[in-house]
């Protein structure tokens, strides 16, 4: 604490004020006021929330892409010529119905990449969907005869060469071939229900994109 003021007068031992020229000696304390409980809520309110990455983790997306691939499923089984042709374009559909869903649940507009997440997610749905029919039609074919009389009955119309499948044949009557068989077909079936889903949640993320510009 200074002994003199700035005008000359001595100052008395912890005074706050200058006795002849009345100038304070400290600064005035400033309380920092606490702040308002209502203001922190309406602040958390008012801060927007980051939406939530498209992944497993995300339960929204998760049950969206279930039932879209359910759907999906449903849709594919319908008698709607050409089958082949059919099946393409119902795991496309499956794919933009799940970024559709996703988006006017959310609120949120979905980036092409996010929407092929999308469509990946609802097009492995599909595909563990479509193992268990396919486990189910393996254990029917089982039952009626064996593999060897379905695909033989099956590749009649679609291979012109006997010899050819005739060797197809031989290779289903070992247990080797028909394993190899089985685990081909599983994956030609892995790659076409997420490739095409992902492609449809490409489509629905660019067009809703557009649609919302």
């Amino acid at each position: 604490m200074p002994s003199h003021c700035s005008c000359g007068a001595e100052l008395p031992p912890d005074a706050r004020f200058c006795h002849k020229c009345g100038r304070p000696l400290f600064e005035p304390l400033v309380e920092e006021e606490a702040p308002n409980a209502d203001e922190i809520v309406a602040a958390v309110i008012a801060e927007p929330a980051l939406p939530l990455e498209i992944n497993f983790r995300n339960p929204v997306a998760v049950r969206t892409a279930l039932i879209t691939a359910m759907v999906g499923s449903v849709l594919s089984s319908l008698p709607i010529p050409p089958p082949g042709l059919w099946l393409l374009v119902s795991l496309i559909l499956a794919g933009f119905l799940a970024v559709f869903l996703y988006s006017r649940r959310t609120g949120q507009s979905l980036t092409m990449v996010a929407g092929a997440r999308m469509g990946w997610i609802t097009g492995l749905f599909s595909f563990v969907i479509s193992t268990v029919l396919f486990t189910f039609s393996v254990i029917l074919i089982a039952n009626k005869g064996g593999f060897e009389a379905f695909y033989k009955e099956q590749m009649q119309a679609h291979m012109s060469q006997q010899a050819d499948m005739e060797q197809f044949l031989q290779l289903l009557q070992t247990p080797a071939g028909l394993a190899v068989v089985l685990f081909l077909t599983l994956g030609m079936l892995f790659i076409l229900f997420t490739v095409f889903p992902t492609l449809g949640g490409v489509l629905g993320a660019k067009v809703l994109e557009r649609d919302r510009a």
